[in-house]
C-alpha cells in the first residue's frame, strides 16, 4: 500500500487550503472523491491510493466535535451522540468501528446478542459445521484419498462435539466482537430501540424503565429472521429452521429441505456428509435459483447427482407437520403454477431454508412516516431513509438485510462504513455489483456482478456486445497437485471497453479467488490492465490469471494506451501535493 508524507510546511498549507475551500463547498483542489461505484473514473482522472486518498479527504472535510466515547453528554450541537446504531450485527459492528475512527461520538443498542444473526445463528456457526463436513466428505471419499497415496481407516464423529465446535466458534467471535468495540470505546447500550422522533430514540430491557437519548444521526441495522412460508408448523425439532438447524441436536437419517438456495445447498452438503439423505423441495422450475445458470447446472452434477440427494422442482411445500406420536414429518406437495396436490413426502426431518424476512417490527418507524415494503425499509443509494412520499427523512439511514438491496453480512459492513464517510462529509457510493457472494460447499461456488442472462439483458437495453470466456480448475496446477480438478471459472465482459460485467467460479477455494474480480469491478479495473497483473505459479489465482488472459478485445486506441501504459500512483500523488504547494505559490524547499 502506497504511503506519503507531507512536510509540516505542505500538512498545514493542505490543512489549510481544505478548511477555506470546504467553507466555500467544495473539495481541495476540485476533486471529489467518491467511493466504490459502477460510474469508475476514467485512468485520465486521478486516482488516488487508499491511504493517500484517506489522508487527503480526511484534510478535506472538518469532522464533527466529540468528546470520546463514554457517559453520555458531549457529543456537540446539543445531541448525546454523534452516531446512535441500532442492532449490533456485521453491520452495525463494522459502522461503529469506523465511525469512532472518523472521531464520532457512538453508541450501539442491541436488544440480544452482539453479532447478530451472521455470528450467532448464520454465517459463523455454519462455517464450523461446514469445515467438519468437508473434512468427513473427503476421509470418506476412497478413491480420492487412495489417488494421493494415503490410507484412512473408517471415520466417524461425534455429534455434539461437532455442535460443540460450531457454539464455541459463535461465543469467541462474539466475544471478539464485543471486546474490538469497548476497547475504541463505543457505548454498547443494551434493550430493543425504538424511534421516537426526529434524532430520538428510546430504548430498554423489559422489566425495566426506558431510557431517552439523542442521536445527530441514527443508523438502523436490526438484520433479518428466517422466513417461515403460511402451512408451515415449527416445533424446533422435526420441521426447523437454519436457527435451529446449526445447533445440531440431531443428524436425521432422511431430511428434506425446503429452498435450494445458498442455506439449502450449504446444509445439504452438512448432512450428506454426515450421512443424511436429503431431498430438496424447490418452488421454481430449476435447482440453485439465483446463481448463473451455466454454473447452477455444473453445480447440480457435482454437488447433488454424485450424492444422496433428489429432488422436486415446480412445486411449493403447502403443508408440513411435524413428527409426532410416531408419524413422520408429512410434506404436502402442490405444483407451483396449478396449485393441484401432488404428492405427500413422509421424512424424519424437514429444514426450512426459504429465504430470510426483516426484522423491522417496534422500530417506530411511523413516527417519521416511514412505510416499509414488505417489511423492508426503503433507502435510495445512499441509505437515507425514504418516507411515505418518497422524500429522504433526514439524519436516518438504513443498512444491511432490513433495507433488503443485498442481504449478506460483509454487504451490510460495507453499507455501514458508507454511511459513516457520508455522515464525515465525504461523498460515497456503494457500487453492489462489486459485492462479491460465495456458497461454502465442497467444492465452493463464488460470484460478483452479473449473471450471463442479466448481463445480455443488459446489453440488449443499452446496445451493447457481451462476450463469455471459461477457464477449467484441471488446468491448474495446484488444483491438480490436490487432486481437486472439478470447478470452472466464467467471466463476463464488454470486448469494447474490457469492462467486468460478471465472475462465476466453481472450484476448490473459489471463496477465496473471488476477491481479485470484486476488488477489479469495484475500482473500474480493465481487462487491458488485468491482462498485466501477475499471479504467483503455482497457484488457484492462475484460474482467474488464464481467464483474464483469455479475454478478446476489441482494438481501442484509448484502451492500448492504457495497456502499455498502466497507472502510476505514486506520480500521480506526487503530482497532487505539487499542485497543491504550486497553487499557494510559496517557494518550495530544496
Amino acid at each position: 500500500m502506497l504511503s506519503v508524507s507531507l512536510s509540516a510546511s505542505a500538512s498545514a498549507i493542505a490543512s489549510g487550503r481544505a478548511r477555506s475551500e470546504a467553507a466555500a463547498g467544495r473539495r481541495p483542489g476540485g476533486i471529489r472523491l467518491r467511493g466504490l461505484r459502477g460510474d469508475a473514473p476514467a485512468c485520465g482522472s486521478m486516482r488516488l491510493s487508499q491511504a493517500a486518498a484517506s489522508a487527503a479527504t480526511r484534510r478535506a472535510v472538518p469532522r464533527p466535535a466529540a468528546s470520546g466515547n463514554g457517559a453520555v453528554g458531549g457529543s456537540g450541537g446539543g445531541f448525546d451522540y454523534d452516531l446512535v446504531i441500532i442492532g449490533a450485527g456485521v453491520g452495525g459492528h463494522g459502522a461503529a468501528l469506523h465511525a469512532v475512527e472518523e472521531g464520532l461520538k457512538t453508541a450501539i443498542i442491541e436488544g440480544d446478542v452482539v453479532g447478530g444473526t451472521c455470528v450467532n445463528r448464520g454465517c459463523v456457526p455454519s462455517k464450523a459445521l461446514l469445515a467438519v463436513s468437508g473434512r468427513m466428505r473427503e476421509l470418506h471419499d476412497e478413491h480420492h484419498m487412495k489417488s494421493l497415496g494415503l490410507q484412512v481407516s473408517a471415520a466417524g464423529y461425534d455429534r455434539q462435539a461437532v455442535a460443540d465446535h460450531a457454539n464455541n466458534l459463535a461465543s469467541k467471535i462474539r466475544s471478539n466482537l464485543t471486546n474490538s468495540m469497548k476497547a475504541i470505546g463505543v457505548d454498547i447500550l443494551t434493550g430493543f430501540g425504538t424511534i421516537v422522533g426526529k434524532q430520538k430514540v428510546r430504548y430498554g430491557k423489559v422489566g425495566s424503565p426506558d431510557k431517552e437519548i439523542t442521536a445527530r444521526n441514527i443508523i438502523i441495522a436490526t438484520g433479518s429472521v428466517p422466513f417461515v412460508p403460511k402451512g408451515i408448523e415449527i416445533d424446533g425439532k422435526t420441521v426447523f429452521t437454519s436457527d435451529h438447524a446449526l445447533k445440531l441436536e440431531s443428524v436425521p437419517d432422511w431430511i428434506a429441505i425446503v429452498g435450494s438456495g445458498y442455506i439449502g445447498l450449504e446444509f445439504s452438503d452438512v448432512y450428506t456428509a454426515l450421512g443424511s439423505e436429503v431431498t430438496f423441495v424447490e418452488a421454481l422450475d430449476q435447482l440453485m435459483p439465483g446463481f448463473d445458470p451455466e454454473i447452477a447446472k455444473l453445480a447440480q452434477r457435482v454437488l447433488i447427482n454424485t450424492r444422496k440427494i433428489d429432488y422436486h422442482t415446480g412445486v411449493f411445500a403447502s403443508k408440513i407437520t411435524p413428527a409426532k406420536d410416531g408419524k413422520p414429518v408429512l410434506i404436502e406437495l402442490i405444483d407451483a403454477k396449478t396449485k393441484e396436490h401432488k404428492e405427500t413426502l413422509e421424512v424424519d426431518a424437514a429444514l426450512i431454508a426459504t429465504g430470510r424476512a426483516p426484522f423491522t417490527n417496534g422500530l417506530g418507524l411511523e413516527n417519521l412516516n416511514v412505510v416499509t415494503q414488505r417489511g423492508f425499509i426503503p433507502v435510495d443509494e445512499q441509505m437515507q431513509v425514504t418516507d411515505a412520499n418518497g422524500n429522504v427523512v433526514p439524519n436516518l439511514f438504513c443498512i444491511g438485510d432490513a433495507n433488503g438491496k443485498l442481504m449478506l453480512a460483509h454487504a451490510a459492513s460495507a453499507q455501514g462504513i458508507s454511511v459513516v464517510e457520508q455522515i464525515s462529509g465525504r461523498d460515497h457510493i456503494l457500487n453492489h455489483l462489486s459485492i462479491p457472494a460465495a456458497c461454502f460447499t465442497h467444492p465452493e461456488i463464488s460470484m460478483v456482478g452479473l449473471t450471463e442472462p442479466q448481463a445480455r439483458e443488459k446489453a440488449d437495453k443499452e446496445g451493447f456486445e457481451v462476450s463469455v470466456v471459461k477457464t477449467s480448475f484441471k488446468a491448474n496446477t495446484k488444483a491438480l497437485a490436490e487432486n481437486e480438478g472439478d470447478g470452472i471459472a466464467k467471466l463476463i465482459y464488454r470486448p469494447d471497453t474490457g469492462e467486468i460485467l460478471g465472475v462465476h467460479i466453481l472450484g476448490l477455494h473459489a471463496a477465496d479467488l473471488i476477491h481479485e474480480a470484486s476488488n477489479a469491478i469495484a475500482l473500474g479495473t480493465s481487462l487491458q490492465e488485468l491482462k498485466l497483473a501477475v499471479h504467483a505459479h503455482p497457484t488457484l489465482s492462475e484460474v482467474l490469471d488464464e481467464l483474464f488472459k483469455a479475454a478478446k478485445l476489441q482494438p481501442n486506441e484509448v484502451q492500448e494506451r492504457k495497456q502499455h501504459h498502466p497507472p502510476q500512483p505514486l506520480l500521480k500523488v506526487l503530482s497532487f501535493i505539487t499542485s497543491l504547494l504550486s497553487s499557494q505559490k510559496l517557494d518550495r524547499q530544496p
